[in-house]
């Protein structure tokens, strides 16, 4: 059987993965907070069917031998957390990070998971939450009467009650930074968890330990680049089709081995 229909078959397989990569970053391109990804591909093993460097029989060296490769694989898929563009929306919660950095959130079960969407909201009770809910950590809650709210860059949170003239300092918004972030986990909801690859977080208000800013009125949208998710979308669809190709070439060499009989 010729080698040639399975490292084809490799080929496709891996760009069928690279599609699916691509498709999620498009199909995210207005996510607030969203991170693309990019497939990353490593080569198979090499058959060597003649040594570079043996010596021949007649003791002569052989300069270059034959090694034959076996297809390619996935490695990884790997986050860019480069930053999106940022959008004025004049919602006093919508928050973004100018700079490294992430917000903290408390989930259900009392973990911490991290994002870079600060479309935040109110709860019932008054406290900063997303949009699923979740508390922002450290938990602050803003007071019913508030009438104003402002979040400095260095991430104070004061609040102008009714009634008064003097805002009033609720709460302190601390940022995590990893020093691995492209080794989080995605969990979904546009949330991430710490790994042994990302390395724990390393907290702090804004501006300090080389953690970004706070802007309010912002949100930071996805930093999905359209032409080039497309661009990139083409090229994988060639190479798929390139090693299809490939795989039909070999079935019509085997044809012709099957015939010589005939």
């Amino acid at each position: 059987m010729l080698r040639s229909l399975f490292i084809a078959a490799t080929g496709m397989e891996a760009q069928k993965l690279n599609i699916d990569v691509i498709a999620n970053n498009l199909a995210n391109v207005n996510t607030v907070g969203f991170k693309k990804s990019r497939a990353d591909f490593q080569e198979l093993i090499y058959q060597d069917l003649r040594t570079p460097g043996a010596i021949s029989a007649e003791g002569s060296q052989i300069p270059s031998g034959i090694q034959v490769g076996l297809g390619v694989k996935p490695v990884a898929v790997q986050k860019l957390f480069l930053q999106g563009d940022f959008v004025h929306t004049g919602n006093p919660l919508d928050l973004v990070i100018e700079g490294d950095g992430f917000f903290q959130i408390t989930m259900p079960d009392g973990t911490i998971a991290y994002t870079r969407a600060g479309a935040f909201k109110l709860d019932s009770e008054g406290r900063i939450v997303n949009s699923d809910g979740y508390p922002l950590e450290p938990a602050i809650t803003v007071p019913a009467n508030t009438v104003s709210l402002t979040v400095g860059s260095d991430g104070k949170i004061q609040a102008l009650q009714s009634g008064s003239t003097t805002p009033t300092e609720i709460g302190q918004i601390e940022l995590a930074r990893f020093i691995n972030p492209g080794g989080l986990k995605a969990m979904g909801k546009n949330l991430f968890t710490t790994t042994g690859s990302s390395g724990d977080a390393t907290t702090g208000n804004p501006s300090t330990e080389g953690l970004g800013t706070i802007a309010q009125g912002f949100i930071e949208m996805s930093n999905v680049n359209i032409i080039e998710e497309m661009v990139n979308m083409i090229v994988s669809q060639r190479a798929y089709e390139i090693n299809s190709k490939a795989v039909q070439a070999s079935d019509e060499m085997l044809q012709t081995a099957n015939n010589i009989k005939r």
